[in-house]
């Protein structure tokens, strides 16, 4: 499988296993230059809080991408082999293509229709063109593969209702909140983080009526503000927070928790209300023991499940719509992807025809002494477009037949019929 998906998603593994996949932005350089000096051509790295997939294109038939990405992601996780087998899937070709438009259309995602993968796959893609701008981390294919992909997601919230009323993380989340708390009209709440997602809790949150929301981060300032209503805090005074509010949602990007059992049993000893603790982030940032203090009522990603659930089926109509858009996208870029196969074949039969041509008017030059200048040049052109008549049948039926899947019989005859050996890497400019 030149072309290959190696992941773990919400899908194949539940929260505490996809937490040790996670890989942080500032790590995903490493692990591309590792995939890259292991015999991988091309590779980008794709994580959010519900997916870790490494992409691989690795022609060399002595290089197996699967195996790679696998190997890595269980290095950086630290779980054996065959203890993440199960968790672990592996997509191969035409299988890659599908999976990866499904997934920034959103049709893959814990809620159906959320807008933020989009902009997840297209930051991933970046960043691995940034970190390959001298190695070429992304060549002519991912490039390709992710442009594509992109231009379908793009068609699939334009031209369906998939999008519509659609609920992000953050949203849904809210909603679990309002099923264990009723209405959340003039209550407290305290945000960590201070990134995009953090941003859409406060938000949802704010748009529930809430009387406060205060957010608190360890490391990084606000990147978003939503006006006068949130009040930002230095991460010291979450205890006292703990001790005051109604709700704390978790939704930062450190690769650890940063909230205790130990500052959650302490809070909950100065206080006679509930807790409802929301944790949306990948690695969880609340400990999961916090869950074991009276009072507390802990809920992580996989507990929104029981919010989402119906999603799909209320969108069943713009679904079938953009699996259709999906499966358009997948034959362009498969007949595209295919077609790469043959270039190297036809240059090459193109090229060893034009030497023979080109020998043999040097031998008639030598015969024909008596032909002037543009005697010759006419016998020349004639050679030449006699030469293209004679190409242009077979090149074509090698060119449709890679779109169509039939190349691999056609292109063997060509190559034992011309006597041509080519290249896997020799197609690259196609």
């Amino acid at each position: 499988m030149a072309l290959s998906v190696v992941g773990i998603s919400h899908r194949s593994a539940p929260i505490e296993v996809r937490e040790r996949f996670a890989i942080p932005p500032d790590a995903g350089e490493g692990v591309l230059a590792e995939l890259l000096s292991a015999g991988c051509t091309e590779a980008v790295l794709l994580s959010t809080c519900n997916r870790t997939e490494l992409y691989l294109y690795a022609p060399r038939t002595d290089v197996n991408g699967p195996v790679l990405g696998a190997r890595m992601l269980c290095e950086r996780s630290g779980m054996r082999e065959q203890e993440a087998g199960s968790f672990l899937y592996s997509l191969g070709d035409r299988n890659v293509v599908r999976h990866l438009f499904r997934v920034v259309s959103s049709l893959d995602s814990m809620i159906v229709g959320e807008a933020q993968i989009q902009g997840q796959v297209r930051e991933a893609y970046g960043r691995a063109i940034d970190i390959g701008a001298d190695s070429l981390t992304v060549g002519p294919v991912l490039s390709r593969l992710f442009e594509t992909a992109l231009g379908v997601g793009a068609r699939v919230r334009s031209d369906t209702h998939l999008g519509e009323g659609a609920a992000s993380i953050p949203s849904a989340a809210v909603r679990l909140a309002r099923q264990e708390l009723g209405s959340l009209e003039g209550r407290r709440a305290v945000v960590l983080g201070a990134g995009e997602m953090s941003a859409l809790m406060q938000r949802c949150l704010l748009s529930e009526g809430m009387r406060s929301v205060t957010v608190t981060n360890r490391t990084d300032s606000p990147s978003t503000a939503n006006g006068n209503a949130v009040q930002f805090v230095a991460f010291d005074r979450l205890p006292a927070l703990l001790e005051e509010v109604d709700l704390v949602a978790g939704a930062t990007a450190a690769p650890h928790a940063v909230l205790t059992r130990s500052m959650v049993a302490h809070a909950m000893s100065r206080r006679s209300e509930p807790l409802l603790i929301l944790d949306i982030a990948l690695p969880r940032d609340v400990e999961p023991e916090a869950a074991t203090v009276p009072g507390v009522r802990l809920y992580d990603l996989d507990d929104l499940d029981r919010v989402v659930t119906g999603t799909l089926e209320r969108r069943r109509s713009a679904v079938e719509h953009a699996e259709s858009i999906i499966d358009s996208g997948v034959d362009e870029f498969w007949a595209w992807f295919r077609a790469r196969g043959v270039v190297p074949v036809i240059r090459e039969l193109r090229g060893r025809a034009e030497e023979l041509r080109q020998r043999e008017l040097r031998r008639a030059r030598r015969q024909l002494r008596n032909l002037t200048e543009s005697e010759f040049e006419a016998v020349d052109g004639l050679t030449r477009q006699l030469l293209a008549k004679i190409l242009h049948v077979p090149t074509s039926r090698l060119r449709d037949a890679a779109a169509e899947g039939r190349d691999e019989e056609l292109l063997d005859a060509a190559r034992y019929l011309f006597s041509i050996d080519d290249s896997p890497d020799d197609g690259e400019d196609a």
